[in-house]
C-alpha cells in the first residue's frame, strides 16, 4: 500500500482511557483548571493531536501556527475542548489497535516528549516543538498497524513496534516508515513546519536538504526510550548510541543520559500510576 492510500484509509487513533476520565472530570468545571487540563492533555497523543489539529484550523485566524498544547488552550473553548474529549475514542479493548501494545505505547510516547524536551532545553531549541514532535511522533505506527493489520503482524514476528531497527525495516519494505506518515499526518493538521520536518526526518536526520536540529532531538529521544523498552543494558547501549547525530548536536552519550529527566521507576509501579 503506497503512502497516500495509507493515508486515505479512516484510522481511529484511541485515547488513554484515564486521560480521557481525569479530563472530562476537570473539564465539568465551570472554570477547569487549565494547568492541569494542559497536564492531561500532554499524557495522550490521539487527544494532543487532536487538540493541536483544532486550534490549527480555519476556525482560528491564527497568524502563526501553534506547536504546542499550551497556546491551543490559549484559543480554545472550555466547551470546545468538552466536545473533543468527550468524543475521543477510548483503547480499552485489547485490539483497539492490533500489534500495538497500547499501554506500552502511550508510556514510549510520554517518555519520547520528556526527553524530547529536555534535550531541547540543553541545546536552547524550542522545547514546546520539540514536546509535541515526540508526544506524536509515534502516531503513524498506530495508522500503519489500523491500515495493513495482517501485512504489518508479519513485520512484527521479526522486530517488534518499538524496536530499534523498526524504521529501516519499514522503509524497506513499504517504502516508508511511521515518521513519515506521522509527519503526513502532522502537516493534515497544519502543524508548524519545524514539527513536520522533525517527524518525517527523525530516522534519518541528515536526508533533508536543510538540516533540522528538532529531527536530531527527536532521533536521540526515541532511541532512548526505545532502549529503555527493550531493557538494554550499559554497554548494549553505548553499541547502538547514534554517535553521528550526537556529534552534530555536540552531545555524546553520556550527556544525552545526564539530560534523562524520567523517574524510572519499576514498570509495575510507573504503570499504576501513570497508564491504571
Amino acid at each position: 500500500m503506497e503512502l497516500n492510500a495509507l493515508l486515505a484509509q479512516p484510522a481511529v487513533l484511541p485515547s488513554l482511557p484515564r486521560a480521557v476520565a481525569l479530563l472530562m472530570n476537570q473539564l465539568a468545571h465551570d472554570e477547569p483548571d487549565l494547568r492541569r487540563v494542559n497536564q492531561l492533555l500532554g499524557t495522550d497523543p490521539a487527544l494532543a493531536a487532536r487538540v493541536l489539529e483544532l486550534a490549527n484550523s480555519g476556525a482560528f485566524a491564527a497568524q502563526r501556527h501553534i506547536a504546542g498544547i499550551p497556546e491551543a488552550l490559549a484559543l480554545l473553548s472550555t466547551a470546545q475542548l468538552r466536545t473533543l474529549v468527550n468524543s475521543a475514542p477510548l483503547g480499552t479493548a485489547s485490539r483497539s489497535v492490533p500489534g500495538v501494545n497500547l499501554p506500552q505505547f502511550w508510556r514510549y510516547s510520554l517518555h519520547t516528549a520528556k526527553l524530547a524536551r529536555s534535550l531541547a532545553g540543553s541545546l536552547h531549541q524550542d522545547q514546546v516543538a520539540a514536546y509535541t514532535a515526540g508526544l506524536l511522533h509515534g502516531l503513524g505506527e498506530l495508522v500503519i498497524h489500523l491500515a495493513a493489520p495482517e501485512r504489518v503482524q508479519s513485520l512484527n514476528t521479526l522486530v517488534a513496534p518499538l524496536d530499534l531497527r523498526r524504521s529501516k525495516l519499514e522503509q524497506h519494505l513499504f517504502g516508508y516508515c511511521y515518521g513519515r506518515v506521522s509527519a503526513a499526518l502532522a502537516l493534515r493538521w497544519q502543524l508548524p513546519q519545524v514539527v513536520v520536518d522533525a517527524l518525517a526526518y527523525q530516522h534519518a536526520p541528515f536526508e533533508n536538504k536543510a538540516y533540522e536540529p528538532l529531527a536530531g532531538v527527536i532521533h536521540l529521544a526515541v532511541w532512548r526510550a526505545r532502549a529503555r523498552e527493550a531493557g538494554l543494558d550499559d554497554k548494549e547501549m553505548a553499541v547502538t548510541f547514534p554517535d553521528e547525530v550526537g556529534v552534530v548536536l555536540g552531545l555524546d552519550i553520556d550527556m544525552v543520559l545526564q539530560q534523562d529527566p524520567i523517574d524510572w521507576t519499576p514498570r509495575s509501579e510507573a504503570d499504576a500510576g501513570e497508564f491504571a
